[in-house]
């Protein structure tokens, strides 16, 4: 069960394991983040692990690989846009973005895979750096709030 697996890498890497787990999840480590990010609110409801601890690893591992995302689309432009233009998460991402643009940014975090990739797309853009993080950063403090939440309710009721 991948939750167990959460767990065990927790207890061999501590906090670590959250940042790792997503600021090199869409990298090559197949770990969910919603998968994650609530088992990391169950442990931090239980006393394992301290919440505050927690919840900053997760952020900052997720504002890390979306800042990577941004900037590879800044300095690789079309390179990683030929590569991937047969990519159906980076196909969907770019319909997403033109149809949508600021808003894209906005609710591309909370869609599982398309949250690494429209970072990707808008840095393809030309979006300034400042107005990527503003909207991004933001988005992604509320999904990480709300889903390290439940957890942490999820917890109350599990345990």
């Amino acid at each position: 069960m991948i939750s167990d697996t959460i767990i065990q890498l927790v207890e061999q890497y501590g906090y670590l394991a959250f940042f790792l787990a997503f600021s090199l999840g869409p990298f090559g480590i197949p770990v969910p983040n919603e998968v994650t990010i609530l088992t990391g609110g169950i442990l931090s409801n239980t006393g394992v692990l301290d919440p505050w601890i927690t919840y900053i690893f997760i952020f900052i591992g997720l504002l890390t690989a979306i800042t990577i995302s941004y900037f590879a689309g800044r300095i690789l432009g079309k390179n990683i846009s030929i590569r991937f233009q047969n990519n159906r998460h980076f196909q969907k991402a770019e319909k997403i973005f033109k149809q949508r643009g600021d808003l894209a940014m906005c609710l591309g975090a909370f869609i599982p895979l398309v949250r690494y990739i429209i970072p990707l797309v808008v840095g393809l853009k030309g979006v300034q750096f400042k107005k990527f993080a503003l909207i991004s950063f933001s988005s992604v403090f509320v999904w990480t709030v709300l889903f390290f939440t439940a957890g942490r309710y999820l917890g109350e009721i599990v345990f």
